[in-house]
């Protein structure tokens, strides 16, 4: 148990880290790479590396369709609206901002498992915590909060992300419950694949082959992508969140936009203006009030059943 509790915060730790560089390496990629196919690569290339190694690991493919459904809806879900949208985003919402957004994450997965029968109860201060971060994003998406970077475009990115938001953490939570028994490594590699295929075929569709270019920096940016920001952090974030609580778990977007916000203004000199500074507290000191304002019990069922047995 002691051993799974440190596994778990090392690879929380992981993700904290990684994915906040990920937004620097997106940022970079998208300047020839098309949103579709750059999300498409990066997933089915980490999936099939993922499915290699469990494979080898002894992990099995699950056989019952329930699992698999839930598979496929959980990669869609993560990673064909959740990190698709952040991509798109990208395209005009530097890569600093787009990671503050995220930010919104725990706000989302807080609402999420106050609307669940078995969730979390709200507390005043999670509450208060909640309306403080969302004030912190209306005050980033204004012309003196985004600086020269606002535009009409930089508006419906910032939506986008909300969306996607939501959709990750909706993702998240409902594999926790409903996919606990399949191992991780399969896990990670068969919802990368799903989501994987389904954002390369709208991509190609959409017709998004003829533009799609890659020079040694955004093929870099790629690769990175895929072993860093895929193969190794989001195996550990399915990880951390089979054995930590889910609305603790996104307290990693209390660390990304730190991370993010510093590597773009020192690479990709992005500005950085008062009002972006403030906001970004804003959103940070929401999140710390919504961690440390839910509720510690739970609310009280019929069946009293395991959390673990039902789907969210």
């Amino acid at each position: 148990m002691k051993r799974d509790r440190a596994l778990s915060y090392a690879a929380f730790a992981v993700v904290c880290i990684v994915w906040g560089t990920t937004y620097l390496a997106i940022r970079i990629a998208v300047t020839t790479m098309t949103p579709f196919l750059l999300t498409g690569a990066r997933y089915l290339f980490a999936g099939i590396v993922l499915f290699i190694i469990a494979r080898l690991h002894g992990d099995k493919i699950p056989r019952d369709r329930r699992v698999l459904g839930n598979v496929v809806l959980c990669g869609v879900l993560m990673v064909a609206i959740g990190n698709l949208t952040v991509v798109w985003a990208e395209q005009w919402v530097p890569s600093g901002f787009a990671a503050l957004f995220v930010g919104t994450a725990p706000f989302w997965a807080t609402l999420i498992e106050l609307l669940r029968r078995s969730g979390e109860r709200l507390e005043r201060r999670a509450a208060v915590g909640l309306l403080i971060g969302f004030a912190g994003v209306a005050m980033l998406v204004t012309p003196r909060g985004a600086g020269s970077a606002f535009d009409r475009h930089f508006v419906i990115g910032a939506i986008a992300i909300q969306l996607g938001s939501l959709a990750w953490q909706y993702g998240t939570i409902r594999g926790k419950y409903a996919l606990a028994s399949m191992a991780p490594l399969m896990s990670s590699a068969l919802q990368m694949l799903a989501g994987g295929f389904v954002v390369s075929l709208a991509g190609l569709a959409l017709g998004e082959l003829p533009h799609f270019h890659s020079t040694l920096r955004t093929f870099t940016a790629l690769a990175y992508l895929s072993i860093f920001g895929s193969v190794l952090a989001y195996t550990s974030y399915v990880y951390a969140a089979r054995h930590l609580r889910s609305t603790n778990m996104s307290l990693y977007a209390y660390v990304n936009p730190v991370v993010a916000v510093i590597l773009g203004w020192l690479v990709l000199h992005e500005q950085l203006t008062w009002v972006s500074i403030v906001a970004m507290v804003v959103i940070l000191g929401g999140v710390a009030m919504v961690q440390s304002g839910r509720g510690a019990k739970r609310r009280v069922t019929i069946s009293r059943e395991a959390p673990r047995q039902k789907a969210a």
